[in-house]
């Protein structure tokens, strides 16, 4: 009898074998840009990421970089005979059905190699321009539209697998996340705008003649915003009709809330993801239907890009750039805390000019505030750093901002905080606030404000005020 096979040969990291690549056409062919390995693989192979049935399995995944039209080609040294029900994945069929790849990625490579060939040079991008501006690397282009219009989604059918690829618990467009199908009809598509970040660059083949390099992408989606009014509106007389005609529902006032946002590994790191993050916040800022400018659920390596971003732009408001702690606020033991900032009773009307969500607001306040602290007090990620000896005032000022802090902390974790003892609860906000402070320390010190560090700090409460229903509440991140 046959021993049987070690079934543990036939497993291949997925996130390994599967290469994103980006290339280009040529006169002399397709010239390769770039080559990298995604994120994630979960969404498509399991939670495990691995893919089973092949030896020396490559699964080359190349993007046109200028339409980003995709192709598929597997290639093995060895497939697994079936045995019984044990047999190799359908790795083409899941990239078909969970990966939601269209079908022209699924071609032969001459089909795809002849058509880039005839593409032309006179290609430009889906949309409208929306700026432009000069990188290190060359000149970038920003190209906006709706998901209403027929080609932005065909981009965004060709691209979508990058968002499984490289964003932790991403989701396509139209796609709940909790199941792996996307809608065919989306009635809402008018209300999705993307913006395309492009490289252009000279053609190879005529230099009076430019060619794209995509680079990234964000989607943004708008939605009512619903205000309460002052007072109920009078009722209607007998005369009064439904308006006729067409009605702009843009102008609607709505709350606008960026859903995805990803710079393609080989652009990172270059301030690519500060300028398309700018200059969408900046677009939105002056439209006047925009009521709020929100994210939906950020991760660590965007909130921070955000902090930035923020920060940096907040500084120009000169009604901002002005708030401060009110040293001669006194504080007893009991009672209500009284407003901690001077000129707080502006933070309102401050916060509806710049059009950021409450909780953002309150952060950026709190590391601009934190950045104006005397160096005895300020915090910082090295313990043992000389530092000036502190004063009554220092220590009166450092106490005003923890209580700055722990005030929204509180506000935000109410729910969970009362379930639990108060010394406990008390034990809890000084762990989340140490954490708000090396966090902030970190981000000030990355962007010229605070001592170097390469510390990564975690919030203990939860403190996200933006998360939808599908992310879980946390209490210890």
């Amino acid at each position: 009898m046959a021993a049987l096979p070690d079934l543990e040969e036939w497993l291949a990291d997925s996130n390994t074998a599967l290469n994103v690549s980006l290339v280009s056409p040529t006169p002399s062919g397709l010239q390769l840009i770039s080559t990298f390995h995604p994120s994630f693989t979960y969404p498509i192979f399991g939670e495990d990421e691995k893919i089973f049935g092949y030896k020396d399995l490559k699964i080359n995944l190349r993007y046109r970089a200028n339409d980003m039209r995709p192709h598929v080609q597997t290639s093995y040294s060895r497939k697994f005979t079936p045995i019984g029900e044990t047999e190799p994945m359908d790795v083409v069929g899941m990239l078909k059905e969970d990966a939601q790849l269209p079908d022209v990625a699924f071609r032969t490579e001459s089909d795809f190699e002849i058509n880039s060939q005839t593409l032309g040079d006179d290609w430009k991008p889906p949309g409208e321009l929306h700026a432009s501006f000069d990188g290190a690397d060359g000149a970038y282009e920003i190209w906006k539209g709706s998901l209403a219009d027929d080609a932005i989604k065909q981009l965004n059918k060709r691209i979508q697998l990058l968002i499984l690829l490289f964003i932790e618990g991403g989701s396509y467009i139209g796609q709940a996340p909790e199941t792996n199908s996307s809608q065919v009809e989306m009635p809402d598509a008018d209300r999705w705008t993307l913006f395309f970040l492009y490289r252009k660059q000279p053609s190879s083949a005529d230099p009076e003649k430019s060619s794209y390099i995509f680079v990234g992408y964000s989607t943004v989606y708008r939605f009512y915003y619903l205000q309460a009014l002052p007072t109920p509106p009078a009722s209607p007389n007998h005369d009064w009709e439904l308006p006729r005609g067409d009605f702009d529902m843009a102008l609607l006032p709505c709350r606008t809330r960026l859903s995805q946002f990803l710079i393609l590994p080989p652009f990172q790191g270059s301030g690519n993801g500060a300028r398309l993050y700018r200059s969408i916040y900046n677009h939105y800022l002056k439209e006047p239907s925009t009521q709020e400018f929100t994210i939906e659920n950020p991760n660590e390596a965007f909130d921070e890009l955000r902090d930035a971003c923020d920060l940096k732009y907040l500084r120009t408001v000169p009604e901002f750039a002005a708030l401060k702690l009110n040293p001669n606020v006194k504080v007893g033991k009991k009672g209500l805390i009284p407003q901690l900032i001077q000129g707080g009773e502006n933070l309102e009307a401050i916060r509806a000019k710049v059009k950021i969500a409450p909780r953002q607001f309150a952060r950026v306040l709190e590391m601009h505030v934190m950045s104006q602290l005397p160096d005895s007090v300020r915090p910082r990620i090295d313990p043992d750093e000389k530092v000036p000896s502190k004063t009554a005032t220092d220590r009166h000022l450092e106490r005003l901002w923890q209580l700055l802090v722990k005030q929204r902390l509180y506000r935000h974790n109410r729910d969970i905080l009362a379930q639990i003892d108060l010394p406990e609860r008390i034990e809890k906000l000084g762990e989340t606030l140490l954490g708000v402070e090396l966090e902030y320390a970190r981000l000030l010190s990355a962007h010229g404000s605070s001592p170097v560090t390469t510390t990564k700090a975690k919030r203990r409460l939860d403190d996200d005020a933006e998360s939808t229903s599908s992310k879980r509440t946390r209490v210890d991140e």
